[in-house]
């Protein structure tokens, strides 16, 4: 069996937490692990690492790396070139099956945003599926639905086969949907033999061997919908949807007035609530079904019925440029981390923390000059092909086109002041000669 995991997305709905360069599938919204670690290693329980596939995106690809590069070293990572949804990545990794298997492969697709704490019984739904997916069907997997959600698609089933497949149903449908024993909610996870979705694909016009030419659709719109071949296995395991914040506060532990509190929150009165600081002190007095998120940059506050509405805020803020849309103040990357502290016309400043043992690219940039500081621990900077030794207190610059890199080859974390200087101080203008981690 082959895994595809899906971990391209964006996360929008979980704004301000999620960005769009720091989606919510790698973010630890429960465990020591990411939504995204903790799906690789569901899948490894009965999946060889090397047949497990993360599907993401360029700009996703150095932090996924990163992160199932602590599970596996042979599990595989497929970038789009430009983001297709679904239909486009089960594509991308069905494609790379096709090439790397002479067999008539089975496969199981799951998105990497899900809660599932059940592995056994999840593994027992799978294969329960196996005898359709041996037929010749796509099988979806249902959840029995307890309220009239907007936010998922449906599905009706009669003896084992899908009659009808319905992407995000309005109110009253999904009210109707409920009341009738047939109808489940599509989980978002899928199992078919490669040869059945290649017939799929073709039979809908989807190029899936030209990725550049593959429309830009969901997999539920492009084949599900359409399709006459779907069984549907319900499963057995638990399951929840990190879509919103109405969906965390479901599954979080609450107080004794259904309140949810997550880092420095002090309330008085509230209940039915969910308030998360991740910096700052929260104060609360009298709240009702109310959601309060604080970053570094950015607060949301919402009646907690209305979490789905938090996409439009994302996609306006996307809209207007606005960094608190696209990255937080502080940006995970392969050797550590760095924190913007201060930033206006002409200049940014930032705190770089190196793990130890790690080092930044070999890199350039045209559009800026960078001076650093050491804080702590010491530093070694390649400055146009000499050698530097930083101790605290130093300082260099870097200027405008010089290639430098940034190393810690030291037994300390290493923490620098970087202020940077110039007419454009974006990450774009890095131009990488060598990278440790495969980003040039």
């Amino acid at each position: 069996m082959f895994g595809i995991i899906l971990a391209g997305g964006s996360g929008s709905r979980l704004w301000p937490l999620s960005r769009e360069l720091y989606p919510k599938q790698l973010l630890n919204l429960y465990a020591e692990k990411s939504l995204l670690q903790s799906t690789f290693k569901r899948l490894n329980t009965f999946i060889d690492p090397e047949h497990i596939i993360s599907v993401t995106n360029t700009k996703h690809n150095s932090n996924v790396k990163m992160q199932l590069g602590e599970l596996s070293a042979n599990s595989v990572i497929l970038s789009e070139p430009i983001s297709k949804n679904t239909a486009g990545a089960i594509a991308l990794g069905v494609q790379y099956i096709l090439e790397t298997s002479q067999n008539d492969e089975t496969v199981l697709v799951v998105p990497s945003d899900l809660l599932i704490n059940d592995d056994e019984k999840f593994v027992q739904s799978v294969q329960e599926a196996q005898k359709f997916v041996d037929e010749g069907f796509i099988v979806t997997f249902g959840i029995k639905p307890d309220y009239p959600e907007t936010g998922f698609g449906y599905i009706c089933c009669q003896n084992g086969k899908v009659t009808e497949f319905i992407e995000k149903p309005n109110q009253d449908a999904a009210q109707k949907y409920i009341q009738n024993s047939d109808y489940f909610w599509n989980s978002g996870i899928f199992m078919f033999k490669t040869s059945t979705m290649v017939k799929e694909f073709e039979h809908n016009s989807i190029p899936f061997t030209e990725f550049d030419k593959m429309p830009c659709i969901s997999i539920d719109y492009a084949v599900m919908e359409k399709s006459k071949n779907l069984a549907m296995v319900e499963l057995k395991s638990d399951w929840k949807d990190l879509g919103s914040w109405k969906s965390i506060y479901e599954v979080s532990p609450k107080d004794k007035n259904n309140n949810v509190f997550v880092g420095h929150v002090l309330d008085k009165d509230s209940k039915n609530s969910f308030v998360y600081s991740s910096s700052k002190l929260v104060a609360t007095i009298g709240l009702e079904d109310t959601v309060i998120v604080e970053t570094e940059d950015a607060i949301l506050a919402c009646k907690k019925d209305k979490t789905q509405e938090v996409k439009q805020i994302y996609e306006t803020l996307k809209a207007q440029h606005d960094g608190t849309q696209k990255v937080h103040k502080t940006v995970y990357r392969p050797w550590g981390f760095y924190t913007v502290i201060a930033e206006g016309t002409g200049f940014q400043t930032k705190i770089i923390h190196v793990n130890v043992g790690q080092k930044l690219s070999v890199q350039s940039h045209n559009h800026r000059s960078e001076h650093w500081v050491v804080l702590s621990g010491t530093a070694k900077v390649v400055l146009e092909g000499k050698d530097h030794i930083l101790s605290p207190g130093h300082s260099i610059d870097v200027a405008v086109g010089a290639i430098h890199s940034l190393q810690n080859p030291f037994e300390q974390d290493l923490e620098i002041i970087e202020i940077q200087k110039g007419d454009i101080l974006s990450e774009d203008d890095i131009i990488r000669y060598e990278d440790i981690y495969g980003r040039v």
